[in-house]
């Protein structure tokens, strides 16, 4: 479904911007507030109400209104058209259908791929050890020279 077939339902209100701006942000009504009725909609199915209502619970308040804005550009328009671009995001994301699944293949010889894995990490590891030197096998450890046959 195109969400721009749902433009007609969605309603705007405007409001003072917060951030820069000086003067210019304290006069004039710039950010905007995109509201759409979900629960009134006369274009989406029940089971499309369904699905963005799942999808977007954080946005939809206790009226079933979906409410979205922007206050980032120093335009009322620029900001409006920011709010139905993300608009149209979410729900073209709301009404995608999940993707399946796709179950990983076990091969018989994976168990002892991993095993052999394992056992080689742990080798590689166990050379990284310090050396216990024993007497006369000429190690150098703690800044002792241990020198053979002594």
């Amino acid at each position: 479904m195109d969400p721009k077939t749902l433009h007609p339902e969605l309603r705007f209100r405007s409001s003072r911007s917060a951030g820069s701006g000086g003067q210019h942000v304290n006069k004039v009504e710039t950010r905007v507030e995109l509201l759409f009725n979900l629960e009134a909609s006369a274009l989406l199915t029940e089971e499309q109400k369904g699905l963005i209502r799942k999808a977007l619970r954080n946005r939809i308040n206790k009226e079933g209104i979906l409410a979205i804005a922007s206050g980032k550009e120093r335009s009322q328009l620029l900001n409006k058209q920011s709010a139905i671009r993300l608009f149209n995001r979410l729900i073209e994301k709301a009404l995608q259908p999940p993707k399946k699944r796709k179950p990983v293949k076990n091969f018989t010889a994976s168990p002892e791929k991993r095993l052999e894995a394992k056992r080689r990490r742990s080798e590689k590891k166990a050379t990284r050890q310090k050396a216990i030197p024993h007497r006369g096998d000429g190690l150098l450890f703690f800044k002792h020279f241990f020198v053979k046959g002594v």
